[in-house]
């Protein structure tokens, strides 16, 4: 059986974040438009289905490690940012907790996440299955192959 450790996690990613869209309970909330997802960000994000997009990687992480709470995703979707003094290195940064928090809270409204007590939260069978057939339906698609190119010279 296929299961989300067998297929490029981009792709899954993308799969799933268009089925989360289809479903009209996970609308994103109004402020989506405005905030950023972090403190070393300097704009809110370009793509205009960030917001599935994230709420697809949330299952994903969840998928390979569970139960896991708001912190632990705040230091995995943070990235480094320039200090604005000087040469000094740059540092790493948690990412916005806000939208991590209010993510999981969607999920698990829509039974796809579950609350573990003292340890974060955890994907219910219902999650499961869902990346499960996503990753079953990517594996089986046929994979683009790109053809080379043949110098005249040989190879150089």
């Amino acid at each position: 059986m296929t299961t989300v450790f067998d297929v490029d996690a981009n792709e899954l990613i993308n799969s799933v974040s268009k089925a989360l869209k289809k479903n009209e309970k996970l609308k994103p909330p109004s402020w989506t438009k405005y905030v950023k997802t972090g403190a070393d960000k300097e704009r809110p994000p370009q793509n205009p289905d960030w917001w599935y997009v994230r709420l697809a990687s949330l299952l994903r992480n969840l998928y390979l490690r569970s139960p896991k709470g708001v912190q632990r995703m705040r230091i995995k979707y943070g990235s480094r940012r320039k200090r604005r003094y000087g040469y000094a290195p740059k540092k790493h940064v948690k990412s916005g907790g806000k939208i991590i928090r209010a993510g999981l809270q969607m999920l698990e409204k829509e039974g796809l996440v579950k609350k573990v007590p003292k340890k974060g939260r955890a994907l219910t069978s219902k999650g499961r299955s869902l990346l499960d057939k996503t990753a079953a339906i990517i594996k089986t698609k046929p994979k683009k192959t790109v053809k080379k190119k043949e110098t005249k010279g040989g190879n150089k």
